[in-house]
C-alpha cells in the first residue's frame, strides 16, 4: 500500500508541476494561442482526473493506516484541500471557461468583464494553491514517505 502511495502522489502531485510550470509555458512558446490553449486545456483536463482518483486514494490510504486518528492529520486535510480544489476547478469553473469560449465576444468582454480572462486567472489562482498545498504536503508533511 505504501508503495502505491507513493505512486500516487509522485503522479498526481508531479503531474501537475510538470503540466503546470513546464509544458504550458512550451506549448504558448511554440503554437499559437489557440492551438496551445487547446491541449493545455486537455491536458488540465487530464490531471484533473488523475487528482481524483489519486486524491482518493490518498484519503483512503490515510484512514486505512491511521483510522479515524488520520482525518486529524494535516496530510489528510491538505489531500482534501487539493481536492476540492480539483473538484472546483473541473466540475465549476471549466464548464464556465469552455462555455465562454464557445461564445466569445471580446467587445462585450473588454465593456462588461467577468470574462473568458477574469474565469482563467480564477482557475489559475486555484491550480496555484492547489500546487502549493501539494508542495507543503510533499516536503513538510508527509516527509516523503
Amino acid at each position: 500500500m505504501d508503495g502505491l502511495k507513493a505512486v500516487a502522489k509522485t503522479f498526481w502531485i508531479g503531474g501537475m508541476w510538470a503540466i503546470g510550470i513546464l509544458v504550458t509555458p512550451i506549448l504558448f512558446a511554440m503554437l499559437d494561442h489557440t492551438s496551445a490553449g487547446m491541449v493545455a486545456g486537455r491536458l488540465f483536463q487530464s490531471i484533473a482526473w488523475v487528482g481524483l482518483v489519486c486524491g482518493t486514494f490518498l484519503l483512503v490510504h490515510a484512514i486505512w493506516r491511521e483510522g479515524v486518528r488520520g482525518l486529524k492529520t494535516a496530510a489528510f486535510w491538505l489531500v482534501f484541500g487539493m481536492l476540492v480544489c480539483t473538484v472546483i476547478n473541473q466540475f465549476a469553473v471549466s464548464p464556465i471557461i469552455a462555455n465562454l469560449k464557445q461564445h466569445m465576444n471580446h467587445a462585450a468582454e473588454g465593456l462588461f468583464g467577468g470574462g473568458f480572462g477574469t474565469w482563467h486567472a480564477i482557475s489559475s489562482l486555484i491550480y496555484l494553491v492547489q500546487s502549493l498545498m501539494g508542495l507543503v504536503y510533499v516536503i513538510k508533511v508527509d516527509g516523503g514517505k
